[in-house]
């Protein structure tokens, strides 16, 4: 479509003035516009699907700040660590809050790794569509034939 490559190459202004300028002319073609720059996501939010992911990762990041706070973590009053708590008079409760408390912290751990592995993933593959595009090669990557 050359008219959809043209107003993709002026930006989200022109997609505006075209949606306008059809509700002017006929009112049908300004919905279908309005309807196709939402579900092509010209005029999204900001957010793409790899933004909302990470988003959500944030979330639950914080999330489990704040169970670790609320279990004695930094600013509580149990001491510095997870397994730092003072004792409940029950063995085996103390042993089982510690194991569960330890495996949270190494799960956490992990799942930090993964994150950092994923945003490396992501922006090394940003990097290299960026580089072909310069090259003047298709930044879209090839399945191979097999």
């Amino acid at each position: 479509m050359p008219i959809v490559e043209k107003l993709d190459e002026y930006g989200k202004g022109a997609w505006i003035a075209f949606a306008v300028l059809g509700f002017v002319v006929f009112w049908p073609l300004g919905l279908a516009t309005l309807a196709f720059l939402f579900w092509s996501g010209r005029m999204g939010c900001g957010m793409s699907g790899a933004d909302r992911y990470e988003h959500r990762m944030n979330r639950l990041q914080s999330k489990m700040e704040r169970l670790k706070e609320r279990m004695g973590g930094r600013h509580g009053g149990f001491g510095g660590g997870w397994g730092g708590g003072p004792s409940s008079g029950n063995r085996a409760f103390d042993e089982y809050r510690a194991e569960t408390l330890r495996r949270l912290e190494e799960e956490q751990k992990e799942f930090q790794d993964f994150l950092g592995r994923l945003r490396m993933a992501r922006d090394k593959a940003e990097f290299d569509q960026f580089m072909a595009a310069r090259r003047g090669e298709n930044p879209e990557p090839q399945a191979s034939a097999g």
